[in-house]
């Protein structure tokens, strides 16, 4: 499976101590330069730096079309245009995005995504967690952004309402 990752879901997953949830579901990551460098340089002493230096199952990968990077980062950072490209690039199975405005283009150009909370669906139906609804609260304790609708379908789908 080929998954390629924004910074957002790195950062949340490593604030609440679920980082791991990433490799035990997707096995490899594929993360573009820019992603790297924000979480990495950018994000010096914060959650998910470590993380994602330690992480041998993480590869990080140069996206090839620059001119598509340069489309699209008319309305998106650097960080989400280069991985919205690159999982296109790399026909990904899953791109793990959790800003609304990425989450709309990979849609409409038919990529599949999903964000911190779809991991931690994902995890606790493959038996990896007990419960979503505590770190979806650790979560949002972290000024992690989540509408009450999301919060009571993701806890639907957990089999946690």
């Amino acid at each position: 499976m080929i998954v390629v990752s924004n910074s957002g879901p790195l950062i949340s997953l490593a604030r609440i101590g679920h980082f791991y949830l990433l490799y035990e579901l997707y096995d490899e990551l594929y993360l573009p330069t820019a992603v790297r460098e924000e979480v990495v340089s950018f994000g010096a002493g914060r959650p998910g730096v470590v993380e994602v230096e330690n992480a041998q199952w993480i590869r990080v990968v140069n996206v090839s079309d620059r001119q598509a990077v340069d489309r699209w980062r008319e309305n998106l950072d650097l960080g989400e245009s280069e991985a919205i490209v690159l999982a296109m690039e790399l026909q990904a199975d899953w791109l793990l995005i959790d800003e609304a405005r990425g989450r709309r283009f990979a849609k409409e150009i038919g990529l599949n995504h999903l964000g911190t909370v779809g991991t931690l669906i994902i995890a606790k139906q493959s038996g990896l967690i007990a419960s979503i609804t505590p770190l979806l609260d650790e979560l949002i304790a972290c000024d992690f952004r989540i509408s009450q609708q999301l919060y009571r379908n993701a806890r639907t789908l957990a089999d946690e309402d």
